[in-house]
């Protein structure tokens, strides 16, 4: 079977594309046809040797994937072959066929195509679990979102839509602000422009935010928890501004606030069935039209090159799929 492989870490320009070994399903595994596999930001670190995980050379980038089931190891009952499925492999996903546990498999509705599946583990996944699971978003509550209009910010703009809060998005500047607006943000903030905190307190009528979704860190994170209502739950999700914020602990205990960290990876390896409900909720949702995922493009596998490319330049507005 065909696989595009990573054998060095001189980054994305030197995968290639080789024939290797068939692989077989094991106790509580699922041998899966790969039909669709999605890459990310961080397939450009990871070739590198650069992101935290560092998988063993060589080695196929590739997060996420949806397939149909080929075969199944002893003692798996479900799913069954020829069942659509989807999945999160933390990476290996650009090949023909993978090894996946019975346990991460998540079924894949008709209504939602096999493109469409393969790129919302990450992103949703990550807001679903956040605003639920960790920020315990209720109905009516408002949420701040910071970096509201990359991929993972606008997910959980739409998720928190979704779950009936009322969301502020906080981006830098009018066009990003616009495309928030495009998704349903309530209100928005160009934190360029204005004072955050001042901003957040304002347009909460001086009660602060419930739940700050931060995907940025560096300064806008402390004027954020500045305007936290009373036992908020501030978000820690990543660090798109390449810098860790330190964040005075007294505001914590002045707000009676929680500074919650959402490691998404972590949670999907120590807790697969929540994670799989998560999931069934989020396609249901895209089934019933409900969430629309963005697709930027779609590519063959032998064009892994020229798709991660597309991320390395920073230029992709939604998903980048590869097809096989």
């Amino acid at each position: 079977m065909k696989a595009a492989l990573c054998k060095s870490l001189d980054g994305p320009d030197t995968l290639v594309i080789e024939d290797i070994d068939l692989p077989v399903p094991g106790p509580g595994e699922v041998l899966v046809a790969v039909k669709a596999a999605a890459l990310n930001f961080f397939d450009t670190l990871i070739t590198r040797g650069k992101y935290q995980a560092k998988p063993e050379l060589p080695f196929s980038p590739a997060a996420e994937i949806s397939g149909v089931v080929e075969a199944v190891g002893d003692g798996v009952v479900s799913p069954t072959a020829g069942d659509r499925v989807m999945a999160y492999l933390g990476w290996g996903g650009a090949r023909e066929k993978v090894v996946v546990p019975a346990n991460t498999l998540v079924a894949i509705p008709d209504a939602v195509s096999n493109e469409v599946a393969a790129g919302v583990s990450v992103t949703y996944g990550t807001a679903i679990h956040g605003l639920k699971d960790r920020g315990r978003l209720q109905q009516g509550q408002t949420v701040a979102v910071l970096g509201a209009a990359g991929g993972a910010g606008l997910a959980a703009l739409e998720i928190a839509k979704l779950m009936g809060a009322r969301v502020i998005a906080v981006a830098s500047s009018a066009e990003k602000l616009s495309v928030c607006q495009s998704h349903g943000a309530d209100e928005l903030v160009n934190y360029q422009q204005a004072d955050l905190k001042l901003a957040l307190r304002r347009l909460t009528g001086g009660d602060g935010a419930d739940v700050v979704y931060d995907c940025v860190g560096g300064e806008s994170s402390e004027a954020a928890l500045r305007a936290m209502a009373w036992k908020g739950r501030f978000l820690v999700v990543g660090f798109a501004s390449g810098q860790i914020p330190r964040i005075p602990l007294n505001l914590l205990l002045l707000r009676g606030a929680e500074a919650v960290g959402v490691f998404w990876g972590e949670f999907v390896k120590r807790d697969p069935a929540s994670h799989r409900r998560n999931m069934t909720q989020v396609l249901r949702w895209i089934a019933e039209s409900s969430l629309t995922p963005r697709i930027h493009a779609t590519y063959p596998l032998d064009q892994i090159r020229e798709a991660i490319g597309v991320l390395d330049r920073r230029e992709a507005v939604g998903k980048i799929i590869l097809t096989l």
